[in-house]
């Protein structure tokens, strides 16, 4: 099956290099009309994005560029409007656009924390508010959130990039769910590519290894008509996997005051994967917790 994006129309953030770029040229190159997002350098040349879009209508796509920082909500909006005023909708949304400032916790600046959070976490709120009544509108959109390992498993000197990229998936698994009965589906994505901001990090054979365009295959498959809802796909060096946030089943040992110290005793019980389970929301911890209850009272009862 040939994964093909003509008549789709998309917004790709962060997109003037690095692994947004990518992914804006693999959307045009199959069809998709592309509005290539990025912030303005303010160095007098062309920006990041323009020559992006340059690069799709030399070979014969259809792009347009809009420079902005997805942290202001205004020109976020503005950017949406523009899309839909060249091409009547919006199909996909790629919320790529981040930044890094890294260091131990201990060493961090809380002005550094915050603004990690205000690019990744509110940059990806803004956007996806901004595009949200359309595609309600149009019974149809596709958007791909940009998680992370850092964020899924932690690493070291990233508290704030972490916090921000486990975010996104918080809000991927609400949307995913709201915007279902619209066929909006809502997926991250949890890249591993050498890019501006993994610069100095890691040995050039690795580079080598984590170029961009090797990630940007599942970006297609989440952004395609045929994506799945509520899905994070780890991606690098043309390698892919899941990953899944899971429930184990649990131990119920009701109400006491000695409950604390059984629960302790039998922690490792409690965190046993065997029989775990994907919940398709976040009220089956409580149905597990009130059935593990119910059955517990009525073996009592017999």
């Amino acid at each position: 099956m040939e994964l093909n994006f003509k008549g789709r129309v998309a917004i790709v953030t962060g997109a003037g290099g690095g692994l947004g770029r990518e992914h804006a040229l693999a959307l045009a190159k199959r069809g998709a009309k592309v509005l290539v997002n990025d912030i303005d350098r303010g160095d007098g040349q062309p920006s990041p994005a323009q020559k992006v879009v340059d690069e799709i209508t030399a070979t014969g796509g259809e792009a347009i560029a809009f420079a902005c920082s997805v942290t202001d909500l205004v020109q976020v909006q503005a950017m949406v409007d523009k899309a839909r005023d060249a091409w009547g909708r919006v199909d996909i949304l790629i919320n790529n656009a981040g930044i890094l400032r890294d260091k131990s916790f201990a060493k961090m600046e809380l002005d550094d924390f915050r603004l990690v959070l205000e690019v990744h976490l509110m940059g990806a709120v803004n956007c996806t508010k901004a595009v949200w009544p359309l595609m309600t509108e149009q019974k149809y959109g596709r958007v791909v959130m940009t998680t992370s390992s850092s964020g899924l498993f932690g690493n070291f000197g990233q508290s704030n990039y972490g916090a921000a990229k486990m975010a996104l998936v918080g809000l991927m698994q609400t949307l995913s769910l709201e915007g279902a009965r619209s066929d909006i589906r809502v997926n991250c994505l949890a890249p591993t590519a050498a890019t501006q901001m993994t610069e100095g990090l890691l040995p050039p054979a690795m580079l080598e290894l984590l170029k961009p365009e090797a990630v940007t295959p599942a970006m297609l498959v989440l952004a395609h008509e045929s994506a799945p809802n509520r899905t994070i796909l780890n991606a690098g060096a043309g390698t892919f996997a899941a990953s899944h946030i899971t429930l184990t089943h649990g131990l119920h040992l009701g109400l006491g005051d000695d409950v604390p110290e059984r629960l302790a005793e039998q922690l490792a019980t409690v965190t046993a994967r065997e029989g775990d389970k994907v919940p398709g929301s976040g009220a089956e911890q409580g149905g597990n917790e009130i059935a593990q209850a119910t059955a517990a009272i009525q073996s009592r009862g017999a």
